[in-house]
């Protein structure tokens, strides 16, 4: 299985593949960012991040995917423009037919950190680890999305083993 892990942004998203190993360890197959020029209209921005997401998808053709769920923190008008970055990729997601996976950020750093609130250093160096990289990957939208993959490759596997 190859899943796909977004970290939803319109000035940054995070994306990345993952898929199972023949010894059942998660394999990051690509990772990046698609990125836009914050004096861009906002609409072209998030124009731009279907495209490229589209274009991806194509490319890689996942199986399934996964993304962040919205954090809202004190700055709302962030969190308006990250949100509407958000529904262009579940629009782009849904138009490729991909089951679409939402995980909470705590549920990510339970799942590779062990820790619900583990901090971003912490979920980064054991996205290293679990990946078998030689190094943290950068920049930490790019990491962040492969922490979210990964989380979703896991829970597919727990399905599996509960339909079976």
């Amino acid at each position: 299985m190859l899943m796909l892990g977004i970290d939803p942004g319109t000035a940054t998203m995070g994306y990345a593949f993952v898929r199972e190993g023949d010894d059942g360890e998660p394999v990051a197959v690509a990772y990046g960012v698609v990125t836009t020029p914050p004096n861009q209209p906002l609409a072209e921005r998030l124009q731009t991040i279907h495209r490229e997401l589209a274009a991806l998808i194509a490319t890689h053709k996942p199986d399934s995917a996964a993304i962040e769920e919205m954090f809202f923190g004190r700055n709302i008008t962030a969190a308006i423009q990250v949100a509407q970055g958000r529904g262009v990729i579940l629009l782009a997601l849904a138009d490729a037919g991909l089951k679409i996976r939402e995980y909470k950020p705590a549920e990510v750093k339970q799942t590779i950190a062990g820790y619900g609130n583990a901090n971003k250093k912490q979920v980064q160096e054991m996205v290293k680890t679990l990946l078998r990289l030689d190094h943290v990957p950068k920049p930490d939208d790019a990491a962040d999305a492969l922490a979210i993959a990964i989380t979703a490759l896991q829970a597919s596997r727990w399905e599996g083993l509960i339909q079976e």
